[in-house]
């Protein structure tokens, strides 16, 4: 007999029990191809016999602890669907607010690196985003360290028919000058460890996600190269996590005395967001 939408977030809960509710209603309705709120609204609906096939091979691998993003092979980030896998950070939603903001500072003619690129993710937002308001004549690259990250920013890039040249780099080391730069570089703290959810421990990069001992050693390195990577005109922006403020705000101080730095909150009132550029 068939089984609803209700029947399979259950069986997902025997099959996965470690698993969140938000992981397995999400996984289902992804399948399913409906949005949160038609999941929402259609919990009766029967399934079709090819979806619960597909879910019970989907559940076991969520019992393992993979993530729902990698087990769809994608995760949607403003709007746009990325394709991701194992040894590629998942995108995160507070990231879109990052990319907003770069985007009001964007115009014509930029020279734009998106620096520890990952899947692509800013890269795509901010290029078609950039296109819909008719920004045009922009220069994109892209970089990371990893190879798994430079082959799936590669192939997101075709998807959605850009224009990127990719580059592998430790930080902005070899790099050229840009008018724009953007990341969301690592920067948890070790100690943070025990606040995370298991499944991003083990699926997701360390060196993606983890700052050295403090969490700042990309700002620390960063800091120092960044002079030699922008243009008269420069600016950057970058993520960070939202107990570092000050810390940074005395980095950049010291570092970058000749640049304007400016905090911004995310929509939960969090400092995560940074700003530079040179101080006329």
């Amino acid at each position: 007999m068939p089984k609803t939408l209700k029947q399979l977030v259950q069986l997902g809960q025997m099959r996965a029990p470690e698993a969140s509710i938000e992981d397995i209603s999400y996984l289902i309705s992804e399948r399913a191809e409906l949005t949160p709120s038609e999941f929402q609204l259609k919990q009766d609906s029967e399934a079709s016999s090819e979806l619960e096939k597909q879910l019970q091979k989907d559940f076991k691998k969520l019992a393992r602890n993979v993530s729902p993003q990698y087990i769809l092979g994608y995760a949607w980030f403003l709007g746009y669907k990325i394709m991701v896998q194992r040894g590629v950070l998942i995108p995160r939603f507070e990231t879109e607010e990052l990319v907003e903001w770069a985007l009001d500072h964007l115009h014509d003619g930029m020279k734009i690196l998106d620096l520890g690129t990952g899947s692509g993710a800013i890269m795509v937002a901010l290029a078609k985003e950039a296109s819909k308001k008719g920004i045009k004549d922009l220069t994109l690259y892209a970089s990371d360290i990893s190879d798994s990250a430079l082959r799936t920013c590669e192939e997101n890039f075709l998807t959605f028919d850009l224009d990127v040249t990719v580059r592998k780099a430790n930080v902005l080391i070899g790099l050229e000058k840009f008018d724009l730069i953007i990341s969301n570089p690592p920067y948890i703290r070790p100690e943070e460890k025990n606040l995370m959810d298991s499944n991003v421990l083990q699926n997701e990069p360390e060196e993606a996600l983890f700052g050295g001992k403090d969490g700042l050693e990309f700002y620390r390195r960063f800091a120092k190269q960044v002079r030699e990577h922008l243009t008269d005109e420069g600016q950057f922006f970058l993520e960070f996590g939202f107990s570092e403020k000050d810390d940074l705000a005395k980095l950049f101080a010291e570092e970058l005395p000749d640049f304007k730095v400016e905090f911004k909150d995310d929509l939960a009132g969090k400092p995560r967001m940074v700003y530079g550029k040179w101080q006329k």
